[in-house]
């Protein structure tokens, strides 16, 4: 077959540098592109652990943290607090926390908490997503006349115990969240981070 003067040397040299520049170009589109989607470090920040000192919160008082943008609080219980919990079993929907995905393993107990005495949670009713207030003193109150302390959701009425179970009969079906922690030391705990994956 006649070549009618075509350089096939020349022709196979430009196919493949055509060839090269155009995947080197796929490259340069490529790269960008992949790394969109991986997070910025403004969103790791925000899943980020947050640490909570407890040194200086008294006795029945909350400290308040941000996780995940989320409202942490850590409340430092007492012993008259902590006497009310197994005295509410029967009027609590998940006395037990068997809800499994509502606090990590080491702290499905009675007090929902490693340390008794500080309990650390997620305040976010588990109805719609509203912040029950803090409402640790005992005494009768408009939506419960036995109340012994605990968390009232103004949103629609949902009330928890101090250990966030949600009493029956209310709109919230689940207990509040635990979140993952663990202690660094005695005085500080850090949010969001479970070392042993419980």
């Amino acid at each position: 077959m006649a070549d009618n003067g075509v350089n096939r040397g020349r022709r196979r040299f430009l196919t493949l540098t055509t060839t090269a520049v155009g995947a080197v170009g796929v490259g340069f589109l490529a790269v960008p592109f992949i790394k969109s989607w991986n997070p910025s470090a403004q969103a790791r920040a925000a899943g980020a652990p947050v640490e909570a000192d407890v040194s200086k919160v008294a006795e029945g008082q909350a400290l308040r943290v941000k996780w995940r943008g989320k409202p942490i609080l850590v409340v430092h219980r007492t012993q008259r607090m902590l006497d009310t919990l197994p005295k509410l079993n029967d009027q609590l929907r998940d006395p037990k926390s068997e809800e499994t995905t509502q606090q990590p393993s080491y702290c499905q107990n009675l007090q929902r908490s490693i340390k008794p005495e500080y309990f650390v949670f997620v305040n976010i009713c588990t109805h719609l997503g509203c912040s029950p207030e803090y409402v640790p003193e005992p005494g009768a109150k408009p939506y419960n006349p036995d109340w012994l302390g605990g968390f009232f959701c103004p949103c629609h009425g949902s009330m928890y115990d101090l250990a966030a179970r949600v009493f029956k009969g209310v709109p919230a079906p689940l207990n509040m969240v635990v979140p993952p922690y663990h202690y660094i030391d005695k005085n500080r705990i850090l949010v969001g981070e479970d070392p042993k994956g419980a």
